[in-house]
């Protein structure tokens, strides 16, 4: 069997962070959906990484040949500003 889609993941981890934060359930009930709530996030954290190692920009070179390189996140906004006031 296939494992879920990180959107199922994902919305199955939010259930189960929503229950555990209300506080009522039984302490057996609660360590097991805190264990599969490890298990998603797990599951997620692996997901996102396999993503970002798939992710890569194709640039053409000034003689036409495509280079891929890695996907890298810009600077936040608020860096920009700190650095053009230094």
């Amino acid at each position: 069997m296939a494992a879920p889609s990180f959107e199922t993941s994902l919305h199955r981890l939010e259930q189960i962070v929503k229950k555990l934060e209300a506080g009522d359930l039984p302490l057996d009930d609660a360590l097991k959906l805190f264990e599969e709530g490890i298990n998603l996030s797990q599951q997620c954290q692996k997901q996102l990484e396999e993503a970002e190692n798939k992710v890569e920009i194709l640039l053409k070179k000034a003689d036409g040949k495509v280079v891929a390189r890695k996907f890298e996140l810009p600077a936040a906004a608020g860096d920009d500003a700190a650095e053009e006031e230094a």
